[in-house]
C-alpha cells in the first residue's frame, strides 16, 4: 500500500470515529418521539445541522445556511453560485448536508462532486460517505446504508438506492457518466479555483466551456441541480465568468463581516471583534479579499509598494479638481467609473472614486451629491469623452438633473489619440517617481480599492476592466497642463505606510 493511501485510510477511519462518537442515540426513546425528530429534521435544516452532524455543527447554522437549504428543496431545476466568504462552511452544507437534508425528505439523490483534481473529489465524497456508514443517529433514523460491494472511493450507493455518490476531477471526461439508466442529478463543483488557475485566464475559460458542454449534460432528468461553492478573491475567476455567462444563474452572495462595524455573517460562530482582529493581525486587502470577496490584484507594473497614501491637503488648497467620468451604458459588464482628482505643488492626488456596475444615472447621482457636499470655495471641473456624448447619456442626464432641479456642468473632453495602454503606461513615470497620492481617509472605500485593483491588472496583454485606470490617465494628463515649475516649491506630504498599500 503507497503511503498516501495508507494516509487516506488512516483518514477516513477517524472520521468515522469522529461521527459515531458524537452521533450516540437515545436508548429510551419513545416511537412517537422518534416520528416526531424524523418530521422536524425535514422541516428544519438547522435542526438537522445541529442534531444529525454535531462534529460539524461548532456552532449553530447561520440563516444564509438555512435559506440555501430550503432554496434548493424548492427548486430541482436550481444553478446556484455559492459565493460564501471563507470560513462559512460552503462545503459542508453543498457537499453533505444539502444533499442529505434532500434524501431525508424523500429525494432520489445522485451526487456528483467535481474537485480541482480527483483526489480532492474524493477526499470530498468521503465526507458524505461517512455520515451513512457511521453516523449512528442517521442509521437509527433512517436505516443502515452501506451496500457492500457498492462501497468504493469515491464511487458508492445506499442500500436503499436513494442516493449514490461519485468524484471526479475538474476538466475529465464526465460524457456518458451514469449507473445504468440513471444520470446524476445533484453536482457541487466546489473550490474548483485556487491561486494557480487563478494566474490562467485560459485554463479558467477552458473549465467554464467544459462546465457548460460536459458537466451539465450529464444531468438529463427533471432534476437538475447545479451548485458551485467558492470564495472568489480574484478580478477573473471561474466563477465569475460564469455568472455573466448566465446573469439568470442565482448568485448566493455572502461577506463574512460588515467591513464598517466588522459584524459577522455568522454570529453564532463569530464574534464581534474576530475579523476585526484578523484585519489587525494580516492587513484589511487580503482579509477582505478572502472572507468578502473584494478583489485582490497583485500588480507587475503599477506594484503595491508604488500606491502612497497620504493625508490630503485642504481641498481650498488644491490648485485645479478634476472629475474624470468613464462610462459604461449598461453596467451589466463594464463599469462606470468616476475619478476625482487635485493638483497640489507638483504632485496628483486621488480624492474620490466611484467604481461600480450600475446604470449612468447612478454615477451622475454621484457626481451632484459629491458637488453638493463641497465647500463654496471649491470648484470641481467634471469632464467626458466625447465618443460617450450621445443620446443615452444625455438622457441620463436630464434624468437626474429633473431629480436636482439644476444642471450638471460638465465638459466633453476630446477623444484621447493615443492608443489605450500606452496612455495608461504615461502614468507609471508619475507613481516611480512619488508624484501620486491617494487620500488616506478613502483606504477603506470600497470604490477606491476597485479602482486600485484595476490599476494594478494592468500589464502587457491585459484582460481585466480598465474603467478606473482610464480616468485616473485622463484626469492627471489633463492636470499636468497646470503644473507651474517656475519659483514653485515641491510640497511635502505625511506619508501613511511608507509608501505602501497596507497600512497594517
Amino acid at each position: 500500500m503507497r503511503i498516501a493511501d495508507k494516509q487516506a485510510k488512516e483518514l477516513y477511519l477517524e472520521r468515522l470515529r469522529v461521527i459515531k462518537d458524537g452521533t450516540a442515540i437515545n436508548p429510551f426513546e419513545t416511537p412517537e418521539e422518534k416520528k416526531a425528530i424524523i418530521a422536524r429534521l425535514k422541516k428544519d435544516p438547522a435542526f438537522l445541522c445541529e442534531f444529525l452532524f454535531p462534529h460539524y455543527a461548532s456552532a449553530k447554522a447561520a440563516a444564509f445556511h438555512v435559506r440555501l437549504a430550503k432554496a434548493v428543496l424548492r427548486n430541482k431545476k436550481g444553478r446556484w453560485l455559492v459565493r460564501w466568504g471563507r470560513g462559512l462552511a460552503k462545503s459542508v452544507w453543498v457537499d453533505v448536508i444539502i444533499p442529505i437534508y434532500l434524501w431525508i425528505n424523500g429525494e432520489f439523490v445522485y451526487e456528483v462532486i467535481v474537485g480541482n483534481n480527483e483526489t480532492k473529489a474524493i477526499n470530498l465524497l468521503a465526507d458524505v460517505q461517512a455520515e451513512f456508514e457511521s453516523n449512528q443517529r442517521l442509521i437509527h433514523y433512517f436505516g443502515d446504508q452501506v451496500l457492500r460491494g457498492s462501497w468504493e472511493d469515491g464511487d458508492f450507493r445506499t442500500k436503499d438506492g436513494r442516493f449514490m455518490g461519485q468524484a471526479i476531477g475538474m476538466g475529465q471526461d464526465c460524457r456518458g457518466l451514469r449507473k445504468g439508466a440513471i444520470r446524476p442529478n445533484y453536482i457541487s463543483a466546489d473550490d474548483l479555483e485556487d491561486r494557480d488557475t487563478a494566474k490562467n485566464p485560459r485554463r479558467q475559460m477552458e473549465t467554464v466551456e467544459w462546465i457548460e458542454g460536459a458537466l451539465l449534460k450529464i444531468m438529463d432528468g427533471d432534476t437538475r441541480r447545479y451548485l458551485h461553492p467558492n470564495n472568489d478573491p480574484w478580478p477573473v475567476s471561474i466563477q465569475n465568468l460564469l455568472e455573466k455567462r448566465h446573469p439568470n444563474w442565482t448568485v448566493d452572495l455572502v461577506e463574512a463581516y460588515d467591513e464598517a462595524t466588522y459584524k459577522p455573517a455568522w454570529p453564532e460562530k463569530y464574534d464581534d471583534n474576530y475579523y476585526r482582529d484578523l484585519e489587525t493581525e494580516d492587513g484589511a486587502i487580503s482579509c477582505r479579499a478572502e472572507y468578502n470577496h473584494k478583489k485582490f490584484v497583485e500588480g507587475k507594473v503599477f506594484t503595491d509598494n508604488l500606491i502612497q497614501w497620504g493625508k490630503r491637503p485642504r481641498l481650498d488648497h488644491f490648485k485645479h479638481i478634476v472629475g474624470f467620468w468613464d462610462v459604461a451604458y449598461s453596467g451589466a459588464n463594464d463599469y462606470n467609473a468616476v475619478k476625482v482628482w487635485g493638483l497640489y505643488g507638483f504632485n496628483f492626488w486621488c480624492v474620490k472614486a466611484f467604481v461600480r456596475q450600475c446604470k449612468m444615472a447612478d454615477a451622475i447621482r454621484f457626481m451632484y451629491n459629491y458637488q453638493a457636499a463641497l465647500p463654496e470655495s471649491v470648484i470641481i471641473h467634471w469632464r467626458v469623452e466625447e465618443q460617450f456624448w450621445n443620446d443615452p447619456l444625455k438622457d441620463a442626464l436630464k434624468e437626474v438633473e429633473r431629480e436636482f432641479k439644476k444642471p450638471l456642468n460638465i465638459v466633453i473632453s476630446p477623444k484621447p489619440k493615443l492608443k489605450k495602454f500606452d496612455r495608461l503606461m504615461s502614468m507609471h513615470p508619475y507613481y516611480q517617481n512619488g508624484r501620486i497620492y491617494y487620500d488616506e481617509g478613502e483606504y477603506a472605500n470600497n470604490d477606491m480599492q476597485t479602482g486600485i485593483n484595476q490599476l494594478k491588472g494592468i500589464e502587457p496583454g491585459y484582460k481585466i476592466h480598465d474603467d478606473s485606470p482610464d480616468c485616473d490617465e485622463q484626469a492627471i494628463s489633463y492636470l499636468s497642463k497646470f503644473v507651474v515649475y517656475e519659483g514653485e516649491k515641491r510640497n511635502e506630504v505625511k506619508i501613511i505606510g511608507s509608501r505602501r498599500n497596507n497600512r497594517y
